[in-house]
């Protein structure tokens, strides 16, 4: 059983949350999960990653039963383009949401594998008792500096510019999306994220959180936006956890999107 939550604070400085996030079944009992942090002035951010999310719901919802891996790899890369279609053409037909776009991170599991689809630097992390593992690469000018041996993990992670993104979706009207295969066992968490928690909680934090199989879900995701916050919260925080649990396992609790 896939049991899911989601949460997400606008943090300590922002005006708008221009993050968008949501995670559960879909019609045919496929799961669900997108995080889309949007980009833009005017709250043009907030449209983006709305329509963004909005949009791929739409599109994944009415995936048929039984779809193939190969059918369910194609279905997730065609709904975040084609969700790139629908902002940028959005942003081109109105001046006031010129240049707006959005990062997206989503994963789609039939029982408990399935794909990854991402594009700019929202994150996929796989947590194994404790320890969290990430998933995607980050598509940033940092990230490119760093992999050509510019600049050094440290600096990486420090540099003023890190967060400048060398791919978004919808700000051109062609991308690429990066595509990745996930399973999971049981007690391994899939935890999504925009960069307002990875940018200020350790991928170490990370994995001890959201690794607490003893409490829920829904508590385990509020102690890492408390965690942000805790840590400035410069940002809008957002986290989207899908976990593999044994029937029997479950704790008892309220809140869960199933």
């Amino acid at each position: 059983m896939i049991r899911t939550v989601h949460a997400s604070d606008i943090g300590r400085v922002r005006s708008v949350n221009e993050d968008s996030v949501w995670v559960g079944a879909t019609r045919h009992g496929y799961t669900l999960g997108i995080i889309a942090d949007g980009m833009g002035g005017h709250q043009a951010g907030d449209i983006a990653s709305k329509l963004a999310l909005n949009d791929m719901k739409c599109k994944l919802d009415s995936l048929q039963p039984d779809t193939s891996d190969d059918g369910l790899r194609e279905a997730i890369s065609a709904a975040i383009l084609e969700a790139n279609d629908t902002v940028f053409k959005e942003a081109s037909s109105d001046e006031k949401y010129h240049n707006m776009g959005t990062t997206v991170v989503a994963v789609l599991l039939k029982g408990s594998a399935g794909y990854i689809g991402h594009i700019g630097d929202s994150r996929a992390y796989k947590v194994k008792e404790g320890i969290a593992t990430q998933l995607t690469e980050d598509h940033t000018l940092v990230n490119e500096l760093f992999k050509n041996g510019q600049i050094s993990l440290e600096e990486l992670e420090h540099h003023p510019r890190r967060n400048v993104l060398t791919r978004a979706l919808g700000t051109d009207a062609e991308t690429k999306v990066e595509l990745t295969a996930v399973a999971l066992d049981p007690g391994e968490v899939l935890l999504l994220c925009s960069d307002g928690l990875s940018n200020f909680v350790s991928t170490e934090h990370l994995g001890k959180v959201a690794g607490i199989l003893e409490i829920t879900l829904e508590e385990r995701a509020d102690r890492l936006l408390q965690l942000a916050l805790l840590a400035g919260g410069g940002d809008n925080i957002s986290v989207a956890m899908l976990e593999h649990q044994e029937e029997a396992s479950v704790p008892e609790a309220k809140g869960w999107d199933l």
